[in-house]
């Protein structure tokens, strides 16, 4: 997994309308990115919630939000239009970004072994380089301690 201080890794994702984009495209402004395992699952659908509830903070303190994971965009769109979400859902099909920030790990269910996302959240600073991570991810006041760390920025 990426760790602080590490840059932003070049990855083009496809938000919730279809639209691809660069994570770099941010470069120049803080940015928050969080991995999530699948849309419209409980622990996934509170984290987004609070990142949403929060949105017009993030805003004022000049930093997007980027929730990513591996479900397509159409699903992706269907999500944030069930929960009215106000942060921007990116499909990362191909794995890419995963990779890339490492949060595609080996999980274990049951006993049962699989390829899955880790819950984890990035801060990212103006220059691109990552200010702070949070791996497994606890999701009940997460998005609240990330909105306090952006602050401090």
């Amino acid at each position: 997994m990426l760790e602080q201080g590490m840059s932003v890794p070049a990855v083009t994702l496809t938000d919730a309308d279809g639209v691809d984009f660069a994570l770099d495209a941010y470069q120049g402004k803080p940015l928050v990115v969080y991995f999530y395992p699948k849309a419209d699952t409980p622990g996934c659908t509170n984290e987004a919630k609070d990142f949403a509830a929060l949105a017009d903070d993030f805003a004022a303190a000049g930093v997007p939000i980027v929730g990513i994971c591996k479900d397509k965009p159409a699903k992706l769109k269907k999500f944030a239009d069930k929960y009215g979400l106000r942060v921007i859902l990116a499909s990362d099909e191909s794995g890419a970004a995963c990779e890339a920030f490492g949060t595609w790990v080996e999980k274990s269910l049951y006993g049962r072994q699989y390829m899955g996302i880790e819950r984890a959240t990035f801060l990212i600073g103006a220059d691109g380089a990552i200010r702070r991570v949070w791996p497994k991810v606890k999701v009940k006041g997460h998005a609240a301690e990330v909105l306090e760390a952006v602050q401090a920025l």
